[in-house]
């Protein structure tokens, strides 16, 4: 076979191995989407704002400084850092023992995210109850805001909002089954469309005219067809039936 496919022949390889694709894309798509909605536990998000501002006295003040407003820009990368060190970290899971958590497993849920020239932070927590989110969430925010204070000595951090921990509208943020099933659906096809690919092109038998002339530059004389012997034996079972002998008088008839 050429190594060169053309349209025709790759439709005739998918169509040669069409099932084989159908069952193994539909049993691989049926058997993530089952996984992901009873065999992954559901997590829920509950996330805080803070809002890196101007200082107490500059807000008593009025005044209205850019400089102080692009340096509250750029110390927001550095908040980021400080709020995932222990000295912020250490201090919640000693004032809210009733979390249960240590220290680093404190620090892998805590995610804190900022948008790009903004004085504002995110933090966002992740756990399988969506109250125990809220609390953790809630209890590094008050934290923070309060030991900010001590380290560097300005007052220049509040809190937007808190995670409210009794929304009982709360919907799971993972697994997301719906995108888990698409994305098993398109890699399992390009996988079994590829390996039908990969077979047709290790397949060097020579199945057709067209191959003789290809491998052996030679034309085909002839060929033998396939004879199905078992239907062979039913028309000879048939034929000794409908068979008679030389003078059987059950099968003479005289003409008057």
């Amino acid at each position: 076979m050429s190594n060169e496919l053309d349209l025709k022949q790759l439709f005739h390889i998918i169509k040669k191995r069409f099932m084989l694709i159908v069952l193994t894309v539909a049993v691989a798509t049926v058997a993530v989407a089952l996984f992901s909605k009873f065999y992954i536990q559901p997590k829920y998000e509950a996330s805080t704002k803070i809002i890196v501002n101007q200082t107490a006295n500059q807000v008593a003040t009025g005044q209205i400084d850019l400089n102080q407003i692009n340096s509250s820009i750029r110390m927001i990368d550095t908040y980021k850092e400080i709020i995932r060190t222990p000295a912020i970290m250490g201090k919640v899971v000693e004032q809210y023992p009733h979390l249960d958590l240590t220290l680093q497993q404190l620090v892998q849920k805590v995610k804190v995210s900022s948008v790009n020239n903004t004085q504002v932070m995110t933090l966002n927590v992740q756990d399988t109850s969506y109250k125990k989110a809220a609390q953790i969430v809630n209890a590094v925010s008050d934290v923070f805001s309060t030991e900010i204070i001590h380290i560097f000595q300005v007052e220049n951090v509040s809190i937007l909002n808190y995670a409210d921990e009794n929304e009982s509208s709360a919907s799971p943020v993972s697994p997301n089954v719906k995108l888990n099933t698409a994305i098993a659906f398109v890699v399992s096809l390009m996988l079994m469309v590829g390996l039908a690919f990969l077979l047709e092109m290790l397949d060097d038998t020579i199945k057709t005219e067209e191959d003789v002339m290809e491998h052996l530059g030679l034309p085909t004389l002839a060929s033998i067809i396939k004879v199905d012997t078992e239907g062979m034996g039913k028309n000879k079972q048939l034929a000794k039936k409908s068979s008679y002998k030389v003078g059987e008088l059950e099968r003479v008839t005289i003409d008057k």
